[in-house]
């Protein structure tokens, strides 16, 4: 592709090696979570929350388990003020839930601020200014040591205002355009923040370190963090949060390496929305520490009605495929995949091993308030045999005999093939009873009787288009002496080869399904039947496999 020659590495290496998160396979602890959905999240709208939207998003964040949330830029816009000042008037913010404002290292801004933030019991103030080299070059103007003492003004201000509020103040500073700023002068600017704050371990500062645009591959962002967490000033009274945009779409990929590396905090939103390419993901963050058996700290049970909650609040989608939220990530239509997936899910079931380790899906679709029957195993024409007699186990109860399943598997593909659709759980049902039951029939049996003599004798009432026939005859048990009574009548041959039946549900009334294969010329018939009597449904069977085979198939040669 033309034009890579006027780009060049935007970032900057630490000036000491910095690789001990390698060694880390995994973090054994959740962050602290702070969603800036209400604010990065909704600056990104093309038309942005309205007061009774944004408290309807707020609330859902709260019931989440959200601790930290920023609610917006207070001085940015009236809407923005009076969202603020509605919860807190409203006394919408809960004894552990802290909120967190925005505003410029700008004296006016801070200052409107803090006016936005009176009475608030918990209040993060974040102030920020750009430190990159882009930004003070092309922008600003500005030589290192004015850049910093604009960030150096500007927590002096904030710390002054936060003498007269009531409520408990904490505060957060971040070096905006982090990645794009010499590593050594980000920590000189950040240290220089923290000597105004002097933090301590009871009342600790927030040093947020934002990927405004990523530059880098993961691992540079890493060893940008954990530089920082090796010497940042006041380490002990300091939370290092991270807040990673997606530009080349690593933003999980950045927060997982930088939790490695010594971050304690995540900045993001539900589903990745914010400017541009977007926030980095909080609810994929979050559920990948879930799959590796890490208590996450919020509650995503129900996410279907948090997403068409995001959806109706932002006007925003969330893809299909996006990690535990699409609606097509724990589907399998492929045949292998379903077939995996089904002998995976019956060992599950058995109890054999306490863990999940179902092939295909990383999480039980269950802990999302998921359904097996409709979300995890669909049906199309890519689809195999164990899909198919999965469906119809898990959405009626029907458990298909192993010789039956390639044969129906293939009827249901062929049937998505030609319709050229998806083929739903009552669709599937309707083509098995098609084939295997209600089938046009040349006779139909109307009723049998049975006595013990030479085995069991049968006597049946055969219904043809010419009228009844009473019907005698011997055999091993019931269905044998059917199947012999129904040969004579007809002079007919074939080899009884399959049965098998089970309870359609429990308790005394319960039906039965039976099933019933015959063999004639190397081929199997299948038919099925249907009845509270397992004899009835038996015969229900057979009749049907012989009216599936045809009788002109079966005569005598």
């Amino acid at each position: 592709m033309k034009g890579f020659e006027k780009y060049r590495k935007m970032y900057f290496m630490p000036p000491q090696d910095c690789f001990d998160w390698v060694k880390k396979d995994a973090a054994d602890k959740a962050p602290v979570w702070c969603s800036v959905d209400l604010r990065d999240g909704n600056q990104a709208l093309i038309e942005p929350m309205n007061l009774e939207e944004k408290v309807k998003f707020y609330r859902m964040l709260v019931e989440i388990g959200f601790k930290h949330i920023e609610v917006g830029f207070p001085a940015a816009s009236e809407t923005e003020y009076q969202f603020l000042r509605t919860i807190i008037e409203r006394n919408m913010i809960p004894d552990d839930v802290t909120v967190q404002v925005l505003t410029q290292a700008r004296e006016h801004i801070i200052k409107r601020t803090f006016e936005a933030i009176d009475g608030a019991p918990n209040v993060i103030v974040h102030v920020y200014n750009s430190t990159s080299v882009a930004q003070r070059e092309q922008v600003f103007k500005k030589s290192k040591e004015e850049i910093k003492q604009i960030a150096v003004d500007g927590a002096k201000l904030v710390y002054d205002l936060s003498k007269n509020e009531k409520g408990n103040i904490s505060f957060e500073y971040s070096p905006e355009s982090f990645t794009g700023t010499e590593m050594d002068y980000a920590l000189e600017v950040c240290n220089a923040v923290l000597d105004v704050w002097k933090p301590t371990p009871e009342r600790k500062a927030i040093i947020n370190l934002p990927s405004t645009v990523q530059y880098s591959m993961p691992h540079v962002f890493a060893s940008q963090i954990e530089y920082f967490d090796k010497n940042l000033n006041y380490r002990d009274s300091v939370l290092i949060s991270l807040h990673p945009h997606n530009d080349r779409g690593s933003g999980i990929s950045d927060a997982e390496l930088g939790l490695l590396a010594g971050a304690d905090r995540i900045e993001g939103t539900l589903f990745g929305n914010g400017e541009r390419t977007g926030n980095v993901d909080i609810v994929t963050l979050c559920m990948n520490l879930y799959s590796l058996g890490v208590d996450p700290g919020l509650d995503f049970h129900n996410m279907k009605k948090i997403r068409q909650t995001y959806e109706e609040l932002t006007n925003m989608e969330v893809s299909m495929r996006q990690p535990y939220a699409g609606d097509l990530v724990f589907t399998a239509f492929s045949g292998s995949h379903q077939d995996a997936i089904s002998k995976g899910m019956a060992c599950h079931t058995s109890g054999e091993d306490p863990h999940w380790t179902v092939p295909y899906l990383p999480i039980d679709p269950q802990d999302l308030g998921r359904t097996y029957d409709s979300d995890v195993i669909r049906i199309n024409s890519q689809s195999g045999k164990g899909g198919v007699s999965y469906v119809l186990k898990q959405a009626y109860g029907i458990l298909l005999p192993d010789r039956m399943k390639e044969e129906f598997g293939y009827l249901v593909k062929d049937v998505s093939d030609r319709e050229h659709s998806e083929l739903g759980a009552e669709r599937i049902y309707e083509i098995f009873m098609e084939t295997y039951r209600n089938i046009a029939s040349d006779f139909h049996v109307s009723e049998c009787h049975f006595r013990q003599q030479d085995g069991m004798e049968a006597t049946v009432t055969i219904e043809t288009p010419e009228g009844p026939d009473v019907v005698t005859a011997n055999g091993n048990g019931r269905l044998d002496a059917v199947s012999i009574a129904l040969k004579k009548h007809f002079n007919i041959t074939y080899e009884l080869t399959e049965y098998t039946e089970h309870a359609l549900s429990r308790g005394s009334s319960s039906k039965a399904l039976a099933y019933v294969g015959i063999t004639a010329h190397d081929k199997l018939f299948w038919g099925i039947g249907t009845d509270e009597d397992i004899i009835r449904a038996s015969v229900e069977a057979l009749t049907a496999a012989i009216n599936r085979a045809g009788i002109q198939t079966l005569v005598r040669a």
